[in-house]
């Protein structure tokens, strides 16, 4: 039987879809659909009248830059159909129905390298290595290939009055975005969504069997430091963390940002805690070296863009591949 593709552009028409991928839940599609900023939109896949795939694409805009981000490559359920004909069919279906309409198509973390690497190329993306950073955080002791340093950092933190917590209301959602906002506008490659993200992640979390939590480091009633995270099978994603290091070097917030939401991970149960972004594979690389610390391990994968312009395309295809 022939693959039937649908696009649903808004939550409340999607049909009922199994899945454990948060990156391709109706639950973030929900969040994203209250987050300025944002379109996300879904394709699924049907054999029949059963869904058998499914991908979340994120429209973001900056200034007069329209990006589509996708995480991973889809979800697929169970059916005779293999998967990575189910990817080609809505890949094909969806770069030719997209491919002049956006500055920039992105497939960022990839849990599999290769899966999907020829119908990627027939599209005509072009691929970029990149890192991953995962811990394993299922062990009865969980800063056994933590470094002593970092160790000593967190103790010393906590020792000095630094106070880690869940944020669980609206009150405490904005002073940490606040905070990370002010964070992030240093980072010049780094996209930092509005407060909305977090105040839906906040409300409709809960709704969808805890799909993330955010974090918070405190002293003397005032956050200084915090995190987000989303929950997905067995594996916490770290999306954004940071802390006011220059003002309080002595209670390390970073470091308790990240701690804390380890920590947190795995008390519910999560064997594996992944930073979402580990960049590029140079040598020297701070925020690499930060997140390493912390005793995870490296790995590589790639991501897969696509430019709107084909001349351009072809010259950062030249130069990457």
């Amino acid at each position: 039987m022939a693959i039937r593709l649908v696009t649903y552009e808004h939550s409340e028409t999607l049909p009922q879809l199994p899945g454990k991928n948060v990156f391709h839940s109706v639950g973030l599609f929900r969040i994203l659909e209250r987050t300025s900023g944002y379109t996300p939109f879904m394709l699924v896949a049907f054999d029949g009248d059963r869904p058998i795939g499914k991908l979340l694409c994120v429209i973001r805009k900056s200034w007069f830059i329209r990006e589509c981000v996708i995480y991973d490559t889809g979800e697929y359920f169970d059916t005779d159909i293999k998967h990575d004909l189910i990817f080609d069919e809505l890949l094909s279906y969806f770069t030719a129905r997209n491919k002049d309409n956006f500055f920039l198509i992105e497939f960022r973390n990839l849990t599999e390298p290769l899966f999907g690497y020829r119908y990627f190329r027939k599209n005509g993306y072009f691929p970029i290595k990149r890192l991953r950073v995962i811990n394993s955080i299922h062990h009865t002791t969980l800063d056994k290939w933590m470094g002593a340093s970092r160790k000593r950092q967190i103790q010393q933190a906590l020792k000095n009055g630094a106070v880690m917590g869940v944020a669980e209301n609206k009150q405490q959602v904005q002073g940490l975005f606040r905070m990370l906002k002010n964070y992030y506008s240093s980072k010049v490659f780094k996209y930092f969504p509005g407060v909305d993200f977090f105040t839906s992640l906040l409300e409709l979390g809960e709704e969808y069997g805890e799909m993330g939590k955010i974090f918070t480091v405190s002293y003397n009633g005032k956050i200084i430091g915090g995190s987000c995270c989303l929950f997905s099978d067995d594996t916490a994603f770290l999306l954004f963390s940071g802390g006011m290091r220059k003002s309080y070097p002595s209670l390390y917030p970073g470091v308790l940002a990240v701690w804390n939401a380890m920590l947190y991970s795995r008390e519910k149960g999560y064997s594996h805690f992944e930073f979402i972004d580990a960049g590029l594979p140079f040598k020297k690389y701070g925020y690499r070296d930060f997140i390493l610390r912390f005793g995870g391990k490296q790995l590589s994968t790639r991501r897969w863009y696509r430019l709107k312009w084909k001349w351009l395309n072809r010259i950062m295809e030249k130069i990457y591949v």
